[in-house]
């Protein structure tokens, strides 16, 4: 599975799918990996998006007024594998719209569009026995959260539970670009790297250059959502070009181009 990162740091890319439509949605992914994104999550989008902060739930409302389902964004997902062979895709839902569908049928959907992996991001990893047997069966990499309030035990089961990469999320809250970013997160990737191999990736909150570059010190790849939203929000028009500009500028930064950390 193409969930891997050849450089250092990383470079995760989340979308809100149908925001402001599937296709410029289509558009905004491929410019993304065009500039340097290693993995792309897919956002469905859910009408109760309590993790998320205000930026990704105005997109999720734009989104769902288009009728953007579910089935729809794998429909996208086997779209963009069409043109991108080795770029990571992760299916980034919330838990009810995979029940609506039903698990089996999403998982045997998802592993012929070509997904590679699951973050759900409301189911914890204490109730995802029924989840994991799946991901399992059709080969999908489950991916998990892990906050810094985690205790110990718990990032063990996280870790034994993640395939692809460990998503660390760098403070408690919801998302949304922040100004600084707190030292629980560097702490937090700490304490993940006694209890797994795996890549960790870090997000929540990160908006700039300058913040990609800090946690790229210490991670292994960088998650930025919020910051890539509110650029397709702010350039109605020509949001792919935008964020391809944006992304370009943080995958231009690199500490070890020729490493290869999973």
């Amino acid at each position: 599975m193409p969930l891997s990162f050849y450089k250092k740091p990383g470079l995760v890319v989340y979308v809100t799918c149908g925001d402001p439509g599937l296709a410029t949605t289509h558009a905004v992914v491929l410019a993304a990996i065009e500039a340097g994104a290693d993995v792309i999550e897919l956002g469905v989008p859910f009408s109760d998006p309590v993790a998320d902060g205000p930026v990704i739930q105005r997109a999720s409302e734009r989104a769902l007024k288009h009728g953007t389902s579910l089935a729809q964004v794998l429909t996208l997902a086997a779209e963009v594998r069409q043109d991108a062979q080795s770029t990571g895709l992760v299916v980034f839902s919330y838990l009810n719209p995979i029940l609506r569908m039903g698990m089996e049928k999403f998982c045997t959907v998802a592993r012929h569009a070509g997904v590679d992996g699951v973050l759900v991001t409301d189911l914890p990893v204490e109730e995802a026995g029924e989840y994991l047997q799946a991901m399992k069966l059709h080969d999908l990499a489950p991916v998990f959260l892990a906050a810094p309030t985690s205790p110990d035990a718990r990032l063990q089961r996280i870790a034994e539970a993640s395939q692809g990469f460990v998503y660390a999320v760098s403070r408690t809250g919801v998302t949304g670009a922040r100004h600084q970013l707190a030292d629980d997160a560097q702490k937090l990737v700490r304490r993940l790297r006694r209890v797994t191999k795996l890549p960790i990736a870090v997000g929540f909150g990160i908006s700039s250059a300058e913040q990609f570059a800090e946690v790229g010190k210490f991670a292994d790849a960088v998650v930025v959502g919020s910051a890539i939203v509110e650029t397709i929000e702010r350039n109605r028009g020509r949001e792919a070009e935008a964020v391809g500009e944006f992304v370009g500028k943080l995958s231009a930064i690199s500490y070890q181009p020729s490493a290869k950390t999973s």
